[in-house]
């Protein structure tokens, strides 16, 4: 089944191998005892482990605390990190979610996502300025819409969405960080395309 976000086009293969590069020497360096090079690799990567926490607390004060408790475990457990095991970006991503999970645990409170509206208005950003009115206000409806379809799905399958449909990560990325079959993987994203399909549906959201 079709994404229900739009997805953009992933980096090129030689940016995103140089990307993979630049991160492991940084490590490196933040292991030799390089100040510098630990403040470039938080410099390069506040965003993602961010806008992940953000997603999943739908709250910008708890997730900018969060992603600081991210950072501090990932200055601690750096040593761990194998580049040969996959990217600096993935393994990050899988402390991220861990620490997610710990948090959850801790204050034992279901947690909803952020709104869908922005990342689908950024997707189509270059189209939306040149939207009519009404077509401004459709657009702001269906985000509101996804975002409460997207709010009734299981955990795991609202943190698989999240990671295929706005974290962008290929399904090999995604199975490192939830630690499940490829198979698995792909299974929880269709079944959460579909279930957020008849969300949709059931409150008068039709395909286009």
């Amino acid at each position: 089944m079709r994404s229900i976000v739009s997805r953009p086009r992933r980096t090129a293969g030689f940016e995103a191998n140089a990307t993979l590069e630049q991160d492991a020497q940084l490590v490196q360096q933040c292991l030799q005892g390089n100040g510098s090079a630990w403040e470039e690799l938080v410099h390069r990567h506040t965003r993602r482990v961010y806008n992940i926490c953000y997603r999943f607390t739908g709250n910008g004060t708890e997730a900018e605390d969060l992603a600081q408790e991210v950072f501090l475990r990932v200055y601690r457990t750096l040593g761990s990190y194998r580049s040969a095991h996959g990217g600096f970006a993935t393994w990050m991503t899988s402390v991220t979610r861990n620490l997610l999970i710990d948090h959850y645990r801790r204050t034992k409170r279901d947690r909803v996502t952020d709104s869908l509206e922005d990342a689908i208005t950024v997707v189509e950003s270059k189209e939306s300025s040149a939207r009519r009115p009404d077509e401004q206000a459709l657009l702001s409806e269906l985000g509101r819409q996804v975002q409460a379809a997207l709010k009734k799905l299981s955990p795991e399958l609202r943190e698989a969405v999240i990671l295929r449909d706005l974290q962008q990560l290929e399904y090999a990325e995604i199975q490192q960080v939830l630690q499940v079959p490829e198979g698995t993987v792909k299974s929880r994203i269709n079944r959460g395309r579909i279930e957020m399909a008849r969300i949709l549906q059931q409150m008068g959201v039709r395909p286009s």
